[in-house]
C-alpha cells in the first residue's frame, strides 16, 4: 500500500513528538539523589514520634519531648532532639521525613550517614541495660506513611517492621548504639555531650518508591535502658541510588 507523502509526514511528526515526550519524562529523574540536612535554620521537615508505650501513658512520667534548637553546651550548631524516660522497657523514639520526586515504583538503595550527640560512654551500667550499649540507633525507609496504632493490649505501636531493640526488621536496620566512643568513661560526669557518627555503609538497604515516586525515611532509637535518654541529631545525610 502506498501512503500519500502528507500522511507519512504526519506519522513521522507523531513519532518525533512521542520520542521527545518520552525523553522528557526520563530526563526529569536522576539515578541518584542526595539529601543533606544540617538543621541550621529548622527541623527540615523531620517529624517526631513515639511508640512502644501504653496508649494511656502518663505524660509527666514518660517525659516525652522533641524539637529543634542548639546543641548542648560545649558543642556548636543546631540539631533536632528527642527525649523520653523509658518506663515501658521498650521505648522507640524516632523522626520521619517524606521524600518526593523520585521515579515511581523503583527500587533504591539507601545510604544513611548520621552525626548525633549523646552523653553516654561505653561501659556504663543501668536499669534493664546500659544507657549506651542498650539503646540502638536505627534507620530505614518505607513506601507508605508510617502511623502509630493502638494494638490489642492498648499499646502504641508503629505500623512498620522496625525489629525490636537489637534485632532488625524488614523496614529498619541497626546503625549502632548510643555508646559514644568520644566520651571517656574515666572522666564521665553525665553532663558532657559529644558528637559521633553512624552509617550503614556495610549494610545495603533497599526500598521501592510508591506510584507517586515518594518514600518515607526514618531514624530513631530503640531502647532497652529503663531510664531517660536524649538524642540530638546534628546532621542526616541520605543517598538514594536507583537499582539497575
Amino acid at each position: 500500500m502506498v501512503y500519500p507523502m502528507k500522511y507519512l509526514n504526519y506519522k513521522f511528526l507523531l513519532w518525533v513528538i512521542v520520542a521527545i515526550l518520552l525523553a522528557s519524562c526520563a530526563a526529569q529523574y536522576e539515578t541518584s539523589y542526595r539529601f543533606h540536612d544540617t538543621f541550621d535554620a529548622g527541623s527540615a521537615d523531620w517529624v517526631a514520634g513515639f511508640a512502644d508505650l501504653p496508649a494511656d501513658y502518663e505524660p509527666d512520667f514518660f517525659a516525652l519531648d522533641s524539637g529543634w534548637g542548639e546543641l548542648p553546651s560545649g558543642l556548636a550548631g543546631n540539631a533536632i532532639y528527642i527525649r523520653g524516660n523509658n518506663h515501658s522497657d521498650d521505648l522507640f523514639m524516632y523522626f520521619q521525613k517524606h521524600i518526593t520526586g523520585l521515579r515511581p515504583n523503583t527500587l533504591y538503595q539507601v545510604q544513611f550517614e548520621i552525626e548525633l550527640a549523646s552523653n553516654t560512654p561505653a561501659g556504663l551500667m543501668g536499669i534493664g541495660g546500659s544507657p549506651g550499649e542498650s539503646v540502638y540507633v536505627k534507620a530505614g525507609a518505607v513506601s507508605h506513611e508510617p502511623e502509630i496504632i493502638s494494638d490489642s493490649i492498648n499499646w502504641l505501636r508503629i505500623d512498620i517492621d522496625k525489629g525490636n531493640q537489637a534485632s532488625e526488621g524488614e523496614d529498619m536496620l541497626n546503625l549502632g548504639t548510643l555508646a559514644n566512643p568520644n566520651i571517656d568513661l574515666g572522666t564521665f560526669t553525665g553532663e558532657e555531650y559529644a558528637l559521633m557518627d553512624l552509617d550503614n555503609q556495610d549494610s545495603p538497604f533497599g526500598v521501592t518508591s510508591d506510584e507517586d515516586g515518594s518514600i518515607w525515611v526514618m531514624i530513631g532509637s530503640d531502647s532497652g535502658f529503663e531510664g531517660p535518654t536524649t538524642v540530638f541529631y546534628h546532621s542526616i545525610d541520605i543517598t538514594l541510588t536507583e537499582e539497575e
